[in-house]
Parts: C-alpha cells; structure tokens; sequence
C-alpha cells in the first residue's frame, strides 16, 4: 500500500500571541537569555562548543539564527522547510560532553530543550517589556509555541502538552541539568576577544570596525545584562548567574521606557523585516 504523505505542519496562526511578539524589536532583548538557558544543558553546550562558528563568525551566526526564528513564525510555507534544513543541520553533531556522557544534538530530549526555553523567556520577558499574560494568553502562546516544536520536528510525546505539564518539566532539567557550562561562561564574558560587527551598510561597519576597540567593552557587558536580566529567576539561579537589586530596578527602568516608545513607533521601526512582509501579507488577503 502507498504511504500517503503527510501535510507539512503550519506555523502559528496570524494574529496569535507569537504572530505579536516573536516580530517586535524588543524580542531581540529576550533571544540571548534563551540561547544562554540552552547551552546551559551539557550536552547542548557540548555541541556548540565543538560544532559551532560562534567564536569566529559571531555576527553570522546571529543573523542566521534571527532569520531561522522568524521564519518558524512568519515562514509560512517556508517554515517547514526551514525546520527540515534545520534537522538535517543537526543530523551530524554529535560527540562527548564535559561530563563525559556521549549526546546527539538530534535527541528527543535534548532538541526539545532547545525548543522548550522560547516559551518561559517570552513569558518573563513579557511581563517586563509588554504586560504580563493572561491565564488564557499563557495557554495560548504555549499552544502555539507547541505548533513551533511540530515545525521543528518535534514529536508532540516528546514535549509536555499543556502549561501544567510543562512547568515540572521546566523545574526538573533546572534542578538536575543546567550549569555553567563553557560557552555560557563565554557568552557572559565581558572581556572576550569578539570582532567588530561586520553585517549592515559599509559606512556603519567602517565606522564600528573603527571604533570597536572603544566600544566592544560596553557592547559585552550590556549583552552580559540583557542575557541574565531577561532570563527568569529560576532559571537564572539554576545556571549561577548573579543579579543583584540594583541591576533589577536598572532593567525595570530600561523596560518603562521601551514600554512607552516601542508601541507608538511606526511599523517599520518596530516589527522585524520577515514579520513586517508577513504583516503586511496578512492586511492584504483579508480584503
């Protein structure tokens, strides 16, 4: 009997919680919390230590990783796809963690964890920039940050199906799995030999390429900030990281004001490229 073949799995649904927020300038502030909390598992950490072009093609490798995000919201057709080339990406990582423990960056438990920490950054980091979630908007971001994983490959028994069974999970590979792993010390370093940013219009990367020795300081202690103050707490205390009260009333600050500008700044300043298109494609199929 011929297999039939089975429908790519959708993205998000337009105008969703995530159709709101993974477009906004200011997830930007959230990505390195969430990509801090999943270097933080050994294995995954391991794998990016050893697999990576993070050291050497920082700027790179972060516009790959901005545009693979968006497309898992905004992709449309091109979502499935893009969580296809990221499997096949990942099919040879595989190696020896500082544990000694042999990983795969394709095991169920390992990718899903990658997939798994979007969901409490953009919560923590909704309630700081935006407004704190609804009862009704957490399950519905949660739902469709699920759809994400099936974009990604995820098989739904091999992520938690609802909020309540999400948060033991959560707390367990907190509890038992998170550490201070290499690259998490790295990425937190505030005198790491990075290079000038080298994306963007010539004049911009001559100039930063000019004034980096000046800047590069600054540049990594404000990524240090950002990536410990919009991690959650738990999650934060789990990995090590210190964060006193005067750091707590600096971010909050930093959010009014982001707060009371992004909202009112016009579309083309405030949505990233592919959720402005995908926005401005949705205006246009609904006339």
């Amino acid at each position: 009997m011929e297999r039939v073949k089975q429908a790519d799995p959708a993205p998000p649904p337009a105008g969703g919680v995530l159709w709101s927020v993974a477009g906004d300038v200011r997830s930007l502030l959230m990505l390195p919390a969430a990509l801090t909390m999943q270097v933080a598992h050994p294995a995954i950490g391991a794998g990016v230590d050893e697999h990576s072009v993070f050291r050497t093609d920082p700027w790179g490798r972060g516009e790959r990783s901005l545009r693979s995000v968006q497309l898992w919201v905004y992709g449309g057709e091109e979502a499935a796809r893009e969580g296809r080339r990221l499997r096949e990406l990942h099919r040879t990582i595989r190696g020896t963690d500082a544990h000694g423990r042999r990983y795969h960056a394709l095991t169920p438990a390992y990718y899903s964890w990658v997939h798994a920490t979007g969901f409490p950054v953009y919560r923590h980091g909704l309630r700081l920039l935006a407004r704190p979630l609804t009862g009704a908007q957490e399950r519905q971001l949660y739902a469709e940050w699920l759809q994400v994983g099936r974009v990604l490959g995820i098989h739904d028994r091999d992520m938690p199906q609802t909020v309540e069974e999400f948060w033991p999970y959560y707390r367990k590979v907190l509890a038992e799995e998170l550490e201070a792993t290499v690259v998490v010390r790295e990425l937190l370093d505030t005198d790491l030999p990075v290079p000038a940013p080298d994306r963007g219009p010539l004049p911009v990367r001559l100039a930063l390429r000019l004034l980096w020795p000046l800047l590069r300081r600054p540049f990594l202690r404000l990524r240090a900030f950002l990536t410990a103050g919009f991690m959650p707490p738990d999650a934060r205390e789990a990995v090590g990281l210190e964060w006193t009260d005067a750091q707590e009333r600096t971010l909050r600050r930093l959010c009014r004001v982001l707060r009371a500008v992004v909202p009112v700044l016009p579309e083309r300043l405030r949505y990233l490229p592919l959720a402005r298109e995908a926005r401005k494609a949705a205006r246009r199929a609904k006339r």
